[in-house]
């Protein structure tokens, strides 16, 4: 989350009741979704496995377990649960990481 860190790092220090904009909202967004894509893409030359474990994509989008438990909860990602066991199919990831790219005019 290098780019996402490097937004934050080049505006004033962050306080805990400081007011975000819309627009600031956005610009996160957008950062973040470019990361995560560039991470999905760049896999470091391996076949990535079809089915990934809740730590797995936690560690390859850098997402804290609640952010990943947020995003399975609200339907942002779809999963499949075996058990206890949360499995993410790795073409539904980049299915929604397409479906929520916005463009720099801020299309869709």
């Amino acid at each position: 989350m290098t780019a996402v860190h490097n937004h934050i790092d080049s505006k004033q220090s962050l306080r805990r009741d400081q007011l975000i904009t819309v627009g600031d909202l956005e610009t996160f967004k957008t950062d973040l979704l470019t990361e995560i894509a560039g991470i999905l893409k760049h896999t470091g030359g391996q076949t990535p496995k079809r089915w990934l474990k809740a730590a797995e994509v936690r560690k390859l989008l850098g997402l804290s377990p609640n952010t990943l438990k947020n995003l399975r909860n609200n339907g942002t990602l779809p999963y499949t649960q075996l058990g206890g066991v949360f499995y993410f199919d790795y073409n539904d990831l980049q299915k929604v990481f397409e479906e929520l790219k916005t463009l720099p005019n801020g299309r869709k």
